[in-house]
């Protein structure tokens, strides 16, 4: 997909209910040149065999150069391999090396504020340290054209999780104040059209949260983030629900750093007894035993199923019925 004269777009399928829709790989710089690859997708092969393929059916280009946006697995896992398969320069946040420990060639290029990647063709692309989503969270953007890469700091279909709220809102309005800003190209979901619409959303939706979180507090009492999250998201689903109680956990940082809410240590719990533990490690062997004879049986289901339709079973098979025309050319002739 085409973005602007120098972003195209490989947007991969991906059903992970925290990546709706897609995982975004960006292509940067003049066609028929060497290109920039703004992330890469999990260490998996699917979005390799994309990458490459869309290099070699579409683009007919190099990669030169691989960055990321931050370090999490889904952006930075095949960094040692765009750099041993397709001979890329690895480029990274200048604060995410420790972060990145054992996924990233020896010799890589730090990226910092304010830096600026020149390509083939006058393309410039400008780094921005937006830190908020991650510590290590960069922002990579095309003035000129007026494109913005996002990773996760601002998603294409959903709101997204956030490390450190108050870094996270200094970044919104930075992006927010960006001149010449006509599209959002993010790590996952559709590409946003809106871009400023999109970001005083985002802005709009974190206060909102903060005045809920307050209003549950209200209601007296002492409560954990656990406890407000299922207030707040009662319909979540429950594997989104660890990631939401991270975004309350940041807004209660906030206020408490703020002096606007009081802050209770909580209460050790007993570890279980050796028993306990070994009870529960038993049920989990039990359970993934279970789920495995399971598997086992419904593929040997799909197989015989196979079977009859390629090869009916002898007791069942009759010769198959033949045909002929009605009436022969005599009886024509008749």
């Amino acid at each position: 997909m085409r973005i602007s004269p120098s972003v195209r777009a490989a947007l991969v399928p991906d059903d992970n209910p925290m990546h709706p829709e897609f995982t975004c790989i960006y292509l940067v710089g003049a066609e028929g040149r060497q290109s920039l690859t703004i992330d890469s997708g999990e260490a998996i092969d699917r979005y390799r065999w994309f990458l490459k393929g869309y290099l070699a059916a579409v683009e007919r280009e190099e990669v030169a150069i691989a960055a990321i946006t931050h370090h999490h697995s889904d952006h930075s896992g095949n960094l040692k391999w765009a750099k041993e398969a397709l001979g890329a320069e690895v480029a990274i946040p200048a604060n995410g090396r420790q972060l990145l420990k054992g996924r990233i060639p020896a010799t890589v290029t730090s990226l910092r504020d304010g830096d600026v990647i020149d390509l083939d063709g006058g393309v410039r692309v400008r780094i921005l340290a937006t830190p908020g989503h991650s510590v290590d969270s960069l922002c990579y953007y095309i003035e000129e054209e007026g494109v913005l890469f996002t990773g996760d700091t601002l998603l294409g279909s959903s709101t997204t999780t956030v490390w450190d709220l108050a870094s996270y809102r200094r970044t919104l309005q930075r992006l927010l104040e960006l001149p010449n800003l006509r599209v959002i190209c993010p790590g996952h979901g559709r590409i946003v059209r809106d871009p400023r619409e999109r970001l005083q959303m985002y802005i709009d939706h974190r206060n909102m949260r903060e005045r809920q979180i307050l209003q549950v507090l209200e209601g007296g009492g002492a409560l954990s983030s656990w406890d407000i999250m299922l207030q707040l998201y009662p319909d979540i689903d429950p594997r989104l629900r660890r990631a939401a109680d991270n975004n309350v956990r940041a807004h209660l940082k906030q206020l408490a750093d703020e002096g606007r809410i009081r802050e209770y240590p909580g209460i050790p719990r007993r570890p279980p007894s050796p028993r306990a533990v070994a009870r529960a490690e038993e049920h989990a062997r039990q359970r993934d035993l279970l789920i495995a004879k399971a598997r086992k049986l419904e593929t040997q289901k799909r197989r015989e199923e196979l079977r009859r339709q390629e090869n009916p079973p002898t007791a069942e098979w009759k010769e198959p019925p033949r045909y002929e025309l009605i009436g022969t050319a005599a009886d024509a002739a008749r």
